[in-house]
């Protein structure tokens, strides 16, 4: 039975880049070693010293977000142009890298997804942060009951003027930022009660118990999402700003830009 290697060199003929999904350091020096063609890692981080590298913002589960948003990132970075066949090497099961895809780069390649964490207002640490949040409060819930939240992150002014208070804000005078610790936890105790938090382009909690006020009509989102996954879309399309939304009926987290869903994730994947 031949090694990774060699399976890897069997599928290599015709293809310009290999891209390899969060590789082992050993794996990652040995596909560097394949002559006449390109490597890029991508991961949370570069651990492998790769000169080719390409970071994830999330641990995306779904093996074709990761790759969508891959070869996005990689047409950015001039990894990669239209027309180049890509051989994707990644980890499905959860031992090792064990799937492989061939593919080639589409003439236009436009994700919502990328789009999310690059072409926002928000920062991209801070939309990561609220993300994790998320998903945090999805595994664990309140108390262990699911509950629902909505997180509106970037363009501020704008949500807080397209918004009216539902309770009095706790943080109206703080200066306190999402993915500190101990605002986290803060964070999960007030998620429990209605409304949505607004949060800065830097990360600052503006507000909580935000009601939106954006009309909904010609906002678009799957049958069987409710009240908050429809403010999401409302306030997404009139501001500049993106949501994140915990379903409390099924738990998922999904992100909206522009008025409609971009990502979706289950936080029970994670």
């Amino acid at each position: 039975m031949g090694t990774l290697q060699d399976v890897i060199e069997e599928h290599v003929e015709g293809v310009e880049t290999l891209f390899l999904f969060s590789p082992s350091r050993s794996f990652y020096q040995q596909c560097a070693e394949i002559e006449d063609v390109d490597v890029t890692v991508l991961a949370a981080d570069n651990e492998q010293g790769a000169s080719q590298f390409i970071e994830f913002p999330l641990d995306f589960a779904n093996v074709q977000d990761r790759i969508q948003f891959g070869v996005e990132a990689a047409v950015e970075a001039d990894y990669v142009e239209s027309g180049d066949r890509v051989l994707c090497a990644a980890d499905m099961l959860g031992d090792g890298t064990d799937t492989f895809v061939v593919l080639r780069v589409p003439d236009a390649v436009h994700t919502g997804l990328y789009d999310l964490f690059t072409d926002s207002r928000a920062e991209p640490n801070v939309i990561r942060d609220v993300f994790e949040l998320a998903i945090e409060l999805g595994k664990k819930g309140q108390k262990g009951k699911p509950v629902g939240a909505l997180f509106v992150v970037g363009d501020a002014g704008k949500v807080m003027n397209k918004s009216r208070p539902l309770s009095y804000n706790p943080f109206e005078k703080s200066h306190v930022h999402v993915g500190d610790p101990i605002v986290n936890v803060m964070l999960k105790e007030f998620s429990r009660l209605d409304g949505a938090f607004v949060i800065s382009d830097s990360g600052k909690i503006v507000s909580s118990y935000r009601y939106l006020e954006p009309a909904a009509e010609g906002v678009d989102i799957p049958k069987g999402l409710g009240a908050r996954h429809m403010a999401a879309g409302a306030i997404t399309r009139d501001t500049n700003a993106v949501a994140i939304v915990l379903s409390e009926s099924d738990g998922m987290v999904r992100a909206f830009k522009g008025g409609s869903i971009v990502c979706e994730v289950d936080p029970e994947a994670y």
